[in-house]
């Protein structure tokens, strides 16, 4: 097996490892019922945007697809920060709200420990890595589109 095909089968395994992740991820966001306000629908909406690029890229590996999935996943990247920060500042406020007189160490531990898991949005930064590992140096980058 030549080194190219060998590349071509590593891009579709992080492709595919990273449309797992993405779609584990909607399936805990339904099964934890993760939609009760606009914000907690920003998971969801990335997921099937990154999924959709993800299939895009699998069938039709243009230019054009490389870089939108590059664009996309960037935005994954920055909803799962986002996800993280809005994770750690709802524990920090229910930690104020149950106990005022925390100090900052309890207020840290209570951050990194709340109801809202830290590492929860984290997996979308993951998979966004993972599907833009895939497109370094792609060779569909070297040509022009048809």
């Amino acid at each position: 097996m030549n080194h190219a095909a060998v590349l071509a089968r590593l891009r579709r395994f992080l492709l595919a490892l990273s449309a797992a992740l993405l779609t584990g991820t909607l399936l805990e966001l339904w099964l934890t019922e993760h939609a009760e306000s606009f914000v907690q629908l920003i998971p969801h909406v990335l997921c099937v945007l990154g999924l959709a690029a993800i299939l895009v890229m699998l069938l039709r590996p243009r230019r054009i697809t490389v870089l939108c999935l590059r664009v996309l996943m960037l935005l994954v990247a920055a909803g799962a920060l986002f996800g993280v920060y809005n994770h750690v500042w709802n524990n920090i406020a229910f930690e104020r709200e149950i106990n005022p007189k925390a100090g900052v160490g309890e207020m840290v531990l209570a951050a990194l420990g709340g109801a809202n898991p830290l590492l929860a949005p984290g997996i979308l930064g993951v998979a966004a890595a993972l599907a833009m590992a895939a497109t370094y140096y792609h060779p569909a980058l070297k040509g022009n589109d048809e």
